[in-house]
Order: structure tokens, then sequence, then C-alpha cells
């Protein structure tokens, strides 16, 4: 199994969504504007907590045993509208969606709207990302690199490695 160790380099803590609830996304495309048809395109799919019960994992009838319901590899991407180092993931994704198709599904999770999944991860800062194998248990990890080059490289590194690639 491999042994994944994510520094978190830029990261939010989600406490501050109640105070930075009103912050401007200072015109970058709000991560919310990404819609599940971009999934027909290759792009990133946005998971309400009924779409995640039925495409991800069904945590309501197996609380204790991880099931994922999934045909290939996932990434989920916990995020918020509010969250500088969010923002600048969410078109690095959406990007890596595209190249990706057909590999690998990556999800997004407003963690402003979707409380509730969020909160079954234990998710406390964003962003927080979910590796999901397609056999195996998932891996978190959270936080992105000082720029946006290191940061896609991290995220193909991460999902080359752990969902990509067979050992």
């Amino acid at each position: 199994m491999l042994a994944v160790v994510a520094i978190s380099l830029q990261s939010c803590n989600s406490s501050q969504a109640k105070n930075n609830g009103n912050e401007s996304t200072g015109g970058e495309k709000p991560a919310e504007a990404v819609s599940a048809s971009n999934a027909a395109d290759g792009g990133t799919v946005k998971l309400t907590k009924a779409k995640f019960l039925a495409e991800v994992w069904d945590y309501e009838n197996s609380p204790k045993e991880w099931k994922f319901k999934g045909k290939k590899p996932a990434v989920i991407d916990f995020y918020a509208d509010w969250c500088g180092p969010c923002r600048t993931a969410s078109p690095i994704l959406e990007e890596l969606a595209k190249e990706y198709s057909g590999k690998v599904v990556i999800y997004k999770i407003d963690t402003q709207v979707e409380q509730e999944l969020a909160s079954v991860f234990g998710i406390q800062g964003i962003p927080a990302f979910l590796y999901i194998p397609v056999n195996g248990k998932p891996t978190m990890a959270s936080g992105i690199a000082r720029t946006k080059e290191d940061t896609k490289k991290m995220f193909k590194e991460n999902i080359d490695n752990m969902l990509v690639t067979t050992k």
C-alpha cells in the first residue's frame, strides 16, 4: 500500500467560512459554476448528498464499511467558494478531469452546501482531496502547493500513483 504524505502548504481553515462567506472571488469563476454537464466533456462533477450516496458510498446503509460504488477511480475536491486556495485548485482539477477523462472521475463537494458530507469525512480545513481507488481504501490529502505548476504536478503524481498505476 502506498504511504502518502500530504504537505499542506496552502489551505483555508473551515472555521473561516462563517467570517468570509461574502468574500468576493476576485473575478475568478466560482467553483460552483462548474456543472455536472461538464462530465460529458470530461469535466468535474458536482456532488450533492443524494448523488454521493448513489455514485460514491452509501454511508447511511453501510456506515462502518467503505463500499465504493464507482466503476472508475475518483478524486473528490472538498471546497468552498470563499477559499482562495480552492479557487486556485478548481481550474487545475477541471483541466485534469479532461486529461484523465474515461480513466478517473473528479468530483466536487461544496462544503458550505453539503456540510453533512464534509462532516462524514471530518473535513476541518479546505481544500481537501479524497483519492478513491476502485478497490481499496481512499486516501485524504489537503492543501495545495505554492505555485499553480507545482499544484498541478502534485495532483498528477497523486492520481498516477494512487489511482491509475497498477502494481
